[in-house]
């Protein structure tokens, strides 16, 4: 049994969705799969290094446009795929009825949370049920996107949970965080992290706005802000604006690579994310909460979306209950300072269950069974 996979989200270009998507792929048999996906700077070099085959449609986008219905409805006809996965089913699950035509009998599409955006306005409401029509099964990453889709989608297609994974080899309670610590002056200093692109949702504004507050309590502690992003220059200048600069560090941006290294330099993890837009700019699910569980740290988060079901309150961390308060997210990162301790059973806890319930071994098995639900 073989599986066409149909992408736009795929590596060598960055993001949250083309590694879910390589992750995924990583851990199927190579020659069950094939791959369409669009070009992005580097493509024949990474390509060149995998199991299974690519093929490259020659555009830096892929749309579900007529030449690309042929493309992929000629690759699962020569290859003959009997299964077909859409990296992000919006808009690419337009392309099904051209691949049930030539013979593909079971076919999955994932969601991955700016989904819940499409089917708050009218116009591309209709256009998420067109496609999860024409799909036998729709994935979702977290309760909380399953919980705005279903409602939109009235039933027209099974749903069923794909969550990203964690790689649990990579991302350890051993990743050693003393040559982060060493580059940036941190010495032996409680630290709180947070590993995100600086964005407004994401919290970093909150942090810095509530870090006068923890230094009162902790006055060695130090805020470090790992990422880069649209935020950056404002956060520069706010830390500088409150006298700051001496206890909160802005990396910029890290390697994919050298994540978990930042992740272990912090004692606490926090990202108090938060709702904006009314409704349309939400955190899906947020994987850098499980990142950092992983790497056996207690964790902060905030209300958006599906970030809460990545702690279990007061086991692996805990839920801002309001993300926009300064006052209220450092009285949870000062209590988690206070008593070093109970952090560090929380950082147990957190990587006991990732291991548990978010590995990719145990997602893998996941999407092996909606591949193939008859064995």
């Amino acid at each position: 049994m073989r599986t066409l996979v149909v992408t736009n989200d795929f590596p060598p270009r960055q993001g949250g969705i083309q590694t879910f998507v390589a992750a995924l792929l990583a851990r199927r048999p190579p020659g069950s799969l094939v791959v369409l996906a669009s070009r992005s700077p580097g493509w024949q070099a990474h390509d060149a290094a995998l199991p299974y085959e690519v093929v490259r449609h020659p555009t830096g986008m892929l749309l579900p446009t007529p030449g690309v219905a042929r493309g992929a409805a000629g690759l699962a006809r020569r290859h003959g795929c009997d299964t077909a996965f859409f990296g992000a089913a919006a808009p690419l699950g337009l392309l099904a009825p051209a691949l049930r035509d030539a013979g593909v009998r079971h076919l999955v599409g994932a969601t991955h949370g700016h989904e819940t955006g499409w089917v708050a306005l009218p116009g591309a409401r209709q256009l998420m049920r067109r496609i999860a029509t024409g799909l036998d099964v729709l994935t979702y990453i977290s309760d909380y996107t399953r919980d705005r889709l279903a409602p939109a989608l009235g039933g027209v297609t099974r749903m069923a949970q794909l969550s990203p994974g964690v790689d649990v080899d990579r991302f350890t309670p051993d990743a050693d965080g003393a040559a982060v610590r060493a580059r940036h002056g941190l010495g032996g200093a409680p630290v709180v992290a947070c590993v995100s692109r600086l964005v407004p949702r994401k919290g970093q504004d909150v942090l810095v706005a509530a870090w006068p507050r923890v230094l009162a309590r902790h006055p060695d502690a130090r805020l470090l802000l790992v990422g880069g992003g649209p935020l950056e220059d404002r956060l520069r200048r706010e830390v500088a604006a409150r006298g700051l600069e001496r206890s909160v560090v802005l990396t910029g941006p890290v390697p994919p690579e050298q994540l978990p290294e930042h992740y272990a330099a912090g004692d606490v993890f926090a990202m108090p994310c938060r709702t904006r837009r009314g409704g349309l700019d939400v955190e899906g699910l947020g994987m850098v909460y499980l990142e950092a569980a992983a790497c056996g740290r207690p964790v902060v988060a905030g209300t958006s979306g599906g970030a809460p079901e990545t702690v279990r309150e007061g086991v692996t961390g805990h839920v801002v209950g309001d993300p926009r308060s300064p006052e209220a997210v450092a009285a949870v990162l000062t209590g988690l300072l206070d008593d070093p301790q109970r952090a560090r059973r929380m950082g147990t806890a957190g990587r006991a269950w990732v291991e548990q319930r978010w590995s990719w071994t145990t997602i893998a098995g996941t999407f092996a069974a909606l591949l193939h639900p008859d064995g």
